[in-house]
């Protein structure tokens, strides 16, 4: 809900308020963000009383002597009349000016949710009666330009989004150095920044960081969004935790460069303001355009990390997802890449594909490999047509006898990237990004496709229409395996090669736009070498993203987590693969990858056909234990109960309706002598009775290696054939946990969990948890 009264603005989602007033003077000023408010009765409490300004800052005007600009809360900062702090927008002006003044003209409230026209945005699909946009016009009479700032309202998400929409509305070119999207001005407290950080194949650890005098900058200059940085990031209260303080969560739909600045002045005000990165951005603009800003998301939530992250969830899975696919169940997959690499044929796919049917599996994957001269990542990228030396019967032929086993079929793509050996580069290396004349940097042998050239982005579109026209495909994974370099389009001129890495960004979404509309049945998941374009903008074309190329169960835990605080699990890709894993070498049970993998859009990513006999049943034993819960895992509200405490984390997916509860305990080492710990819950009805229990593992008498002999009548070496063949006939079932209780007992008191190995002794009563093991629990409500 929207509300305007006089010169005072309010904005209400269910729990929240966020108010700002028009000054005498016209600049905004931001009142107040946070736990929802009543002002009917005024909001004289909240306005800043300055009488006189102190020390060397600057007067707006000799009308406004008392109006300083840098120890103000503001809405919209900008250079040269006394603001100091980073900026909201920076021009240059035909003159070689920089001064912007850009002051209040009229507001419109809106009852439909502004869309942005040249940029992804949040929607709401059931418009109400309540105003949900509201439009600021704000207008520099200096030099004759408009600025819009846009406002939606999420009332059930508790989320505000913001964007700004620059109209060149004078006479005169202007230069836009800097635009964002949002920002946030507040008063400097014990405020914690918390960002989250890493590379290939370890994405997305949380580092938090105090808010102090002085700038800290989350950002990306990589082209894309990036694995380097995330544009989520949180700023929250000192002792915050999951589940008190206030908390504050931000991001951006956008897939570009990313730049978040968090300021603390000399004056005591914290300044957060986000968009697009400044740093490789400048864009002409003559008079008559306009130029729009991504849209921004922000929250708030009194109770912890766990209230903005459920906000922000919500919000993904109402207002972000779209298409077939935002509320269907996702398919249990098997990818084809880390059994196969690039060498493959028909017959081996198929072997792989009927083991794979017989475990339930409902969707084969064929990643890549498949076109051209592809033997290694050195060639063929940009000629899309099938190796027939690999595949004799093309796509279609494949895809059907996939089909005939009761699967759907689906591939991997990479359309924004071409190999200088190719037929592509060959006939048109114009299509490449590099510099003229100059030679170029490689990443991954491969070079990015100008999708800034109208004919290059219709080549891509017609292509890729035509290669998931050609069979029954049902998925594609689409990747991205490199970041920008040597950046330069001959389509744009000298002037305007700043414009290049937005304009990329804006042809990339009219590509994958037209394709997801074309092609609603297929389920898209978005790729960058894992996690480096996992973003709000993909995610309103492609409703999952392959969350790592780190498939390692215990580094998929710290990178799971990362995500969760901003985004649900029902975007996350996460696949159980071969070990030792091939990213860390590291052995893990299949069981432990499971179970972590599961806290995700559940596949398989190794040779199904090279498992034990043991091992197979194990897996299909986990894929139907996954399908009967799929739904709660994947759109239940996901909460972090534990994370690395001693090596533990814990994890609970509550079923939308409370039925059901599905908890994971993993230990990453052991700690001796430690045996007892508990299990407490959030979010399951306090007067509705559960049944808890676990998903009981079996395990081998070789977990014990020689302490076998401490029970056996004879000794038995090692590893010897002896001990081989006992391990073979005497399995060992683990622990089965039993009893009953009302939610309240599982959500305050929590649940004693069975005593742990602590080399005292072991029975069937005993929780076998080694090094980098997991249980996986459940809650059934009993009332249903």
């Amino acid at each position: 809900m929207i509300h305007n009264k006089n010169d005072l603005f309010v904005l209400e989602t269910r729990d929240t308020s966020y108010c700002f007033r028009v000054m005498p003077q016209g600049h905004l000023e931001h009142l107040y963000y946070g736990r929802r408010i009543n002002l009917e009765q005024g909001y004289e409490p909240l306005l800043q009383k300055t009488t006189f300004l102190g020390g060397t800052q600057i007067a707006y005007s000799k009308e406004f002597p008392n109006v300083g600009l840098e120890d103000l809360c503001l809405e919209l900062s900008s250079y040269g009349k006394g603001d100091i702090r980073e900026a909201f927008l920076d021009i240059t002006h035909e003159d070689g000016s920089s001064t912007c003044d850009f002051r209040f003209r009229k507001a419109r409230i809106l009852k439909e949710k502004k869309i942005l026209d040249t940029l992804p945005s949040a929607y709401l699909s059931d418009q109400g009666s309540e105003p949900v946009s509201l439009e600021i016009e704000m207008y520099d009479s200096n030099y004759e330009i408009t600025l819009l700032l846009i406002y939606s309202v999420f009332y059930d998400s508790n989320v505000i989004t913001r964007s700004a929409k620059l109209i060149n509305t004078s006479s005169k070119k202007i230069w836009l150095e800097r635009i964002m999207s949002c920002q946030l001005d507040l008063d400097a407290e014990d405020y914690i920044i918390s960002t989250f950080h890493g590379a290939w194949a370890r994405e997305m650890n949380r580092y938090d960081t105090p808010a102090q005098p002085g700038i800290f900058v989350n950002d990306s200059k990589l082209g894309i969004s990036g694995n380097r940085s995330n544009p989520f990031f949180m700023i929250s209260q000192k002792n915050a935790n999951e589940e008190y303080g206030d908390c504050f969560g931000f991001n951006l739909i956008y897939s570009g460069e990313h730049y978040a600045a968090i300021e603390v002045n000399s004056m005591g005000k914290l300044r957060v303001v986000n968009g697009i990165q400044p740093a490789n951005f400048r864009f002409l603009l003559m008079p008559g355009d306009s130029f729009e800003a991504p849209e921004s998301v922000i929250t708030f939530s009194n109770q912890g990390y766990t209230g903005m992250s459920h906000n922000m969830h919500h919000f993904i899975r109402k207002h972000i997802l779209r298409g077939e696919w935002k509320n269907r169940v996702r398919p249990v997959l098997l990818n084809s890449w880390e059994a196969n690499y690039f060498k493959f044929d028909e017959g081996k796919l198929l072997k792989q594909a009927k083991a794979a049917a017989e475990a339930g599996i409902e969707l084969f994957v064929l990643d890549d490999g498949w076109f051209g001269n592809r033997k290694d990542d050195t060639s063929s990228l940009g000629d899309w047509q099938e190796n027939r030396e690999k595949l004799q019967h093309g796509l279609k032929g494949l895809a059907d006898k996939i089909n005939a086993l009761g699967m759907d079929f689906g591939i991997w793509v990479e359309p924004e990237m071409v190999n200088e050996d190719s037929d592509c580069y060959r006939n048109h290396p114009d299509w490449a990004v590099k510099l003229p004349g100059v030679s170029h940097s490689l990443g991954r042998n491969q070079m990015l496709l100008d999708l800034t050239k109208e004919e290059v982005r219709s080549y891509l579109i017609d292509e890729m229409a035509r290669v998931f026209s050609s069979a029954n495909i049902r998925y594609v994974k689409w990747d991205m395996n490199r970041i920008f370099s040597d950046r330069y389009s001959s389509s744009l001129d000298a002037d305007r090669q700043k414009e290049f890495s937005h304009r990329y960004i804006m042809g990339l979404y009219e590509v994958i736009g037209t394709l997801t509309r074309r092609f609603p049945q297929i389920l898209f998941e978005g790729c960058a070498s894992g996690g480096n374009r996992f973003d709000l903008g993909i995610l309103c074309y492609m409703p999952q993203i392959w969350a790592s190329d780190n498939t390692d169960a215990i580094c998929r835990v710290t990178i799971q987590s990362g995500y969760s605080y901003g985004y649900p699990l029902t975007v996350m890709g996460a696949h159980v693969s071969g070990c030792p894993n091939h990213q860390t070498l590291r052995n893990t049970s299949i069981e432990t990858r499971f179970e972590v993998a599961a806290f995700g859009l559940l596949g398989y990513e190794c040779n199904l056909t090279e498992l034990s006999k043991e091992e197979y049943q194990i897996v299909k034993e986990q894929i139907a234990f996954y399908k009967k819960h799929r739904e709660t895992l994947q759109f239940g509200d996901f909460y972090r109960i534990k994370t690395n405490d001693r090596g533990i984390y814990q994890w609970l997916c509550v079923a939308p309706d409370q039925s059901e509860a599905i908890g994971l305990h993993l230990q990453k080492e052991v700690l001796p002598n430690y045996p007892h710990t508990k299990f407490k819950t959030r979010g399951l009805k306090e007067e509705t009775s559960y049944h808890f229990t676990n998903r009981q593992q079996i395990f081998s008498i070789k977990e014990f290696g020689d302490l076998i002999n401490m029970i056996s009548p004879i000794h038995i070496k090692k590893d010897s054939l002896v001990h081989n063949v006992i391990a073979m006939v005497k399995k060992m079932p683990g622990e089965v946990e039993d009893s009953k209780a009302l939610g309240c007992v599982f959500n305050h008191a929590g649940v004693k969990l069975k005593q742990a190995f602590a080399g005292t002794g072991y029975n069937e009563e005993v929780r076998l948890q080694k090094d980098f093991s997991s249980r996986m629990y459940l809650w059934d409500s009993l009332n249903e």
